[in-house]
């Protein structure tokens, strides 16, 4: 994509950075349970498992159900339609792809689901966007809609090198569908879509374990701040 330096795993980019990345067959769950998270290979932490710290005085009971609910209760659709929801997950996979992980892949349009569901805002909304819940049916159809017209194919059938010729589209404003008209397509991708997929996905502690973060430090907390300094009980990074 365009850059405005998104955040980014250590196994990929935002799409248009990398090659075509596989994707989940559809409908295809990821595994839940209380084993080790399994992090992204190319990580300077690749033997750091923050999960290791669940029953440690790192975290307490109210941290230790948060993060269990998000490895075991992930949510069923409740908000999209179908078709809303094939079209998220395949953009999912073009702008966080996880090849590396396979059935264990951060399940991510679950929780973008779960919370528009809720009708759960961020307190605010931009001048020029519709309401939440309304943007993203706006938005995913704009997304299917601009795939038809350009490829003639529906989002999620299509190769990942058309998909990421959409995405670059709609980031750039470049759109042709009329269904555009009521939703500004950049501010929709920038600042709705991309966050929307990245923060779910760092909201996991598989990425966690992939950036060294040691979760909520409630509430042993962290007392090494200086440069270069850091808690015994953190991660150590490695650059093998």
């Amino acid at each position: 994509m365009d850059a405005e330096h998104p955040p980014r795993t250590a196994a990929a980019g935002a799409a248009g950075l990398h090659g075509p990345g596989a994707r989940r067959p559809r409908g295809s769950r990821p595994r839940r349970g209380r084993g080790r998270v399994k992090t992204a290979p190319r990580t300077h932490y690749s033997a750091y498992d923050v999960l290791r710290k669940r029953e440690s005085v790192s975290w307490d009971d109210t941290t230790r159900e948060v993060v269990r609910k998000r490895l075991e209760e992930v949510p069923d659709r409740s908000f999209f339609s179908e078709q809303e929801w094939h079209t998220l997950q395949a953009v999912c996979a073009r702008i966080l792809p996880q090849p590396e992980r396979g059935s264990a892949a951060v399940p991510i349009a679950p929780w973008i689901d779960q919370k528009l569901a809720r009708n759960r805002g961020e307190g605010y909304r931009y001048a020029d966007m519709p309401p939440m819940r309304e943007a993203w049916r706006l938005g995913l159809a704009g997304v299917e809609a601009e795939s038809l017209l350009r490829f003639g194919q529906s989002f999620a059938e299509m190769n990942g090198t058309n998909q990421d010729t959409v995405l670059l589209t709609i980031q750039r404003g470049d759109v042709a569908d009329d269904a555009w008209q009521r939703l500004p397509p950049t501010r929709f991708f920038r600042s709705v879509l991309l966050k929307s997929i990245v923060a779910q996905y760092y909201a996991h502690p598989a990425a966690w374990s992939e950036t060294g973060f040691g979760g909520p430090a409630s509430p042993r907390g962290y007392v090494r701040l200086g440069i270069g300094q850091h808690d015994p009980w953190e991660a150590e990074e490695r650059h093998d």
